[in-house]
């Protein structure tokens, strides 16, 4: 009898251990976003037309090019369980759940998602630019975000439009350097200033699906997530190989006010894929660290 009950305690010990330690893992922690903008995996460094440390890239169809100014909208949020289940983050919120990644600014190179329930994420989903249903200008129901993207050194608002810039892309191409400017957002068809015929024209808004390179392990720890967004997509994307020209012809021109709405979106099916059968665009994921 007394052996029996010295081998119910010594099962019992790591059954308490085991209790206590789950106990110690709390409900829910932070994951962090870090988002790394390259030329083909090469970190991109910003200058204007003369600066030598410029990251140079150069295209499939040969033509150099460099950026003096990189920004772009991540909003619309989601981390998919190893289940499948898929776990939203203030995806209607721009305020707590969109961020503008800014290649001057580092500290926006991070976006940290709070409160992201314990569980193993296999994926993540997220939106290149705002959906339309959020895409205007609405200072009321989300001031933080919307002064953010109005601030002098973002723009990020249209000066013309109800909504906002999804990219913002400034630089140089060809070894004369001229000048490259590319913004992309989405576009309304309607009656200027009468905002019940407004309809959506061109949709810029693009979603994207990012597997794992491994489990992002929520609980204990708060694991980062590593993206890159490989800016050599611009101009060499899985849907267009793009040859800027000067504005003598729009067809594939990123000079300023002179792209179309229809050569834009060649742009941004490359960045952000088509949608269809490209829903990673430039983005890929480099790591997960747990």
């Amino acid at each position: 009898m007394k052996n029996l009950k010295n081998y119910l305690l010594i099962a019992i010990i790591p059954l308490a251990i085991m209790s206590c330690s789950d106990d110690d893992i709390p409900v829910a922690n932070n994951v962090i976003l870090e988002f790394n903008n390259t030329f083909e995996g090469t970190t991109i460094v910003l200058g204007d037309e003369t600066d030598t440390d410029a990251t140079v890239n150069t295209s499939d169809a040969g033509q150099v090019h460099h950026f003096s100014e990189l920004k772009y909208v991540i909003s619309n949020i989601r981390l998919i369980k190893e289940d499948g289940t898929e776990i939203p983050y203030n995806v209607n919120d721009l305020d707590n759940g969109a961020t503008i990644v800014n290649q001057s600014k580092t500290e926006t190179l991070e976006y940290v998602l709070s409160d992201i329930p314990t569980a193993n994420y296999s994926q993540i989903k997220f939106g290149l630019g705002v959906k339309s249903e959020l895409n205007t200008l609405d200072q009321v129901s989300f001031p933080n975000f919307y002064d953010a993207a109005g601030e002098n050194d973002t723009e990020m608002h249209w000066e013309w439009g109800t909504g906002y810039r999804f990219t913002k892309i400034e630089g140089f191409y060809d070894t004369d350097n001229k000048e490259l400017s590319f913004h992309s957002g989405s576009t309304v068809e309607g009656t200027v200033d009468d905002e019940s015929t407004y309809t959506q024209g061109v949709d810029a808004y693009r979603d994207i699906t990012l597997n794992l390179t491994t489990a992002a392990i929520v609980g204990e720890n708060a694991p980062t997530i590593k993206i890159e967004a490989d800016f050599d997509y611009l101009l060499s994307g899985n849907s267009y190989t793009i040859t800027l020209v000067t504005t003598s012809d729009i067809t594939n021109n990123a000079t300023p006010s002179a792209h179309t709405a229809t050569e834009m979106t060649k742009f941004v099916d490359n960045i952000g894929g088509n949608g269809s059968d490209d829903i990673t665009g430039m983005f890929s994921i480099t790591a997960v660290e747990n």
